[in-house]
């Protein structure tokens, strides 16, 4: 069995990588900003060498949308080479080349530095996950009223599912750019909505409201969707259903 690193090691889906990671019997090393002995900021890099040191594989599942992530992502593969790790995988989004959102755009510049790494590399895109989708529901139904973007679709997954995926890929040989994995279904946040409400039994009105901007006429033309790919089993209602058992 190999030695696999997992950044971002506590987060949602580094924590149920890891879980799997081990699970099937490899040693796992989780580094997050907080989580001993690898407790490294990887913006700044500092004691990323002991952490790379005697890894096979690195899985890259830490970010975030405040920034930094090109930075730590530089700062990643260096330990990698002089390390002589053989395998990075790196998990992306849907619609990064298409939705002109900033932490979108993010994430394909990082997408562009693991393929120029001269590692090994392996790239999996998916669609949100519904602890995503969720968030944002929730916070709409603090108003009155719930606003959701007009004209805006979602193919939300289940973040087991792309941890099992995931894992695979990362006990694998690098596969560069590997098929994209989208939820089982494309819903309307309406949809969407109205399942969250159901199934936390609360009561909002919702209002659908028509917003400016290119990264809105991105998500409007799905350009984050992938129904061509839509391999993901859970439902949202399913997700919900684990979530709210009572109704609430």
């Amino acid at each position: 069995m190999t030695t696999i690193l997992v950044t971002g090691g506590t987060g949602t889906l580094g924590r149920l990588v890891t879980e799997r990671l081990r699970a099937d019997g490899h040693e796992v090393r989780v580094l997050s900003r907080h989580s001993r002995p690898y407790a490294v900021d990887l913006r700044e890099g500092t004691g990323l060498a002991a952490a790379v040191a005697g890894v096979d594989t690195v899985v890259h599942c830490a970010t975030t949308p405040r920034g930094g992530d090109e930075q730590a992502a530089r700062h990643l593969i260096e330990a990698a080479r002089q390390a002589g790790v053989r395998h990075l995988a790196y998990i992306s989004i849907v619609g990064v080349d298409q939705v002109p959102l900033g932490y979108y755009r993010t994430k394909l510049a990082v997408e562009r530095l693991v393929e120029e790494s001269e590692l090994g590399w392996t790239v999996l895109r998916t669609t949100q996950f519904h602890d995503l989708v969720l968030q944002l529901l929730q916070g709409s139904a603090k108003l009155p009223v719930m606003l959701l973007p007009a004209g805006v679709a979602d193919q939300p997954i289940e973040v087991a599912e792309v941890a099992a995926r995931l894992a695979e890929l990362a006990t694998g040989a690098p596969a560069g750019r590997v098929p994209d994995m989208g939820g089982p279904e494309v819903r309307t946040f309406p949809e969407l909505a109205r399942a969250y409400l159901r199934a936390s039994g609360r009561r909002r009105p919702l209002l659908s409201m028509r917003l400016a901007g290119k990264a809105y006429r991105g998500f409007r033309t799905g350009g984050h969707l992938t129904p061509e790919r839509a391999v993901g089993k859970g439902t949202f209602e399913q997700f919900l259903a684990g979530r709210f058992p009572a109704g609430g």
